[in-house]
């Protein structure tokens, strides 16, 4: 089939400004592409035992099979190709190294990376490889409840250094965490994620544990490898006041450093916000100063995760917190509501917010080098005779890319974008139902068709190599 030709360049100014080093990349994760789970040694995650839980995952879906990359990836580094990627951010399956999140080692595991990766750097593509996507061992989990004990930091350093020790003379750069505030919120305080918690101390532990964790990973992967590239990757979704009022404005202010500054602040300031702290003090995890120090080290680059906006208003009914926080003006689909586009997962398309977080990180952070690691939307994309017309993602890539390169050229320190995501797969709670990919997967088939925009993402790349 011959794509259909599209104007790359239209609506997206300063392109031309993009150093040829820019970083071209395509982003998914173990847990949602690969499938084989119970292949080759691999142990079970606390996502494996959450799907199997009735009602948590949408139409019941569950991770077994998903992509399976585990057993196409050579095909999937050949689209990679097709979509002319420079890099391509995948992550590592903890269950897959060590089956009991610990102890002996699962070489067949280990051995599949290595094959994975030396596909990717003899195919040209720079692997950005994720240490931990939130597939936690449950075995880690039934001994420890995962990061909700202080021990998992040290933990997921070992595992880390295992990880380096077999990979490192292939691997060059390194994301320690994905979205922890993700992972400690979802996971821990509402329980919409695995492992289905819902507890405020716990989200505060669980985010606090992380971060060690982090800081731990960090001085191993330093000793191992002085040439490697480290950093972390954290969601950030700028929270507005939902009116003019007063008081939503407070909520918006608190509700930025609960989410989003939470993890800022500690990584790059060497401290967390001040107003959490003392708000949430009957809920705050044991925080010592070795342990800020260890959190707060030098990163080689910022990974930044953006979709969209959210809004906080202020409710005296919600006990400690005072903010009320909503996102989504539609139920999960895509619509225009007075003028304003929302995605399938019923997020706003403002891409001004990607101009505002990275104004945020070169105003009050001291610019750090950034890349955003994940960008993208989901839409109600079909297979019609052979192709995936999305031209609604098209232009939400454009007007996107379109902010990052206006940062850049107001200052910010970006060096690279990777497209949230490479193909469709396993969207933790919403299953299937949602395609985020530049690449459509028929599930039962398991057929891929580059969609659309993934032909426009390969020739936005070509013209800027």
């Amino acid at each position: 089939m011959t794509p259909t030709k599209f104007s790359i360049t239209a609506g997206v100014p300063l392109l031309n400004a993009l150093p040829k080093d820019f970083i071209w990349g395509a982003a998914t994760s173990a847990l949602q592409i690969e499938g084989a789970t119970g292949l080759d040694g691999r142990g079970r995650s606390i996502w494996d035992t959450f799907s199997k839980r009735r009602g948590k995952i949408r139409a019941g879906d569950h991770p077994e099979q998903a992509c399976e990359h585990y057993h196409r990836y050579s095909q999937d580094i050949r689209l990679m190709r097709r979509l002319n990627l420079q890099a391509y951010r995948l992550s590592i399956a903890w269950p897959r190294i060590f089956p009991r999140g610990r102890g002996r080692i699962n070489h067949a595991g280990l051995d599949y990376y290595k094959r994975l990766t030396d596909e990717l750097l003899n195919a040209g593509i720079r692997p950005f490889v994720t240490l931990f996507h939130w597939d936690m061992p449950q075995a880690l989990y039934d001994s420890h409840r995962g990061f909700l004990h202080r021990d998992m930091a040290a933990i997921f350093a070992d595992y880390v250094e295992t990880v380096v020790r077999g990979l490192g003379d292939r691997v060059k750069d390194w994301i320690t965490l994905n979205e922890p505030f993700e992972h400690a919120a979802l996971g821990h305080l509402t329980g919409d994620h695995a492992p289905g918690r819902r507890s405020l101390s716990g989200y505060f532990t669980v985010m606090h544990h992380q971060l060690l964790g982090h800081g731990l990973a960090l001085q191993r992967i330093r000793a191992l490898a002085p040439d490697a590239r480290v950093g972390i990757t954290l969601s950030q979704t700028p929270i507005h006041p939902a009116s003019g009022r007063q008081r939503d404005q407070w909520a918006a202010g608190f509700a930025n450093q609960l989410i989003n500054r939470i993890t800022l602040d500690p990584l790059l300031k060497g401290k967390y916000p001040e107003q959490v702290q003392r708000r949430m003090r009957w809920f705050w995890p044991k925080v010592t100063a070795a342990d800020l120090n260890c959190i707060h080290q030098p990163l080689d680059f910022l990974g930044i995760n953006h979709y969209s906006c959210e809004f906080a208003s202020y409710r005296w009914y919600i006990p400690f917190l005072r903010c009320w926080i909503n996102g989504a003006a539609v139920a999960e689909q895509e619509a225009e509501i007075d003028g304003r586009r929302y995605t399938a997962m019923g997020w706003e398309v403002k891409p001004e917010g990607m101009a505002e977080v990275l104004r945020m990180l070169r105003q009050e952070y001291a610019n750090p080098e950034v890349i955003i690691t994940e960008n993208g939307a989901a839409f109600e994309d079909q297979l019609i005779d052979g192709r995936v017309s999305d031209p609604k993602r098209i232009d939400y890539l454009r007007s996107y890319i379109a902010e990052v390169n206006r940062a850049r050229a107001d200052g910010s320190n970006v060096t690279g974008y990777f497209v949230w995501s490479l193909m469709d797969n396993f969207e933790w709670a919403a299953g299937y139902q949602k395609r985020f990919g530049l690449i459509h997967v028929d599930y039962p088939s398991q057929r891929r068709t580059i969609k659309d925009s993934g032909y426009w993402y390969a020739r936005l790349i070509a013209e800027h190599k």
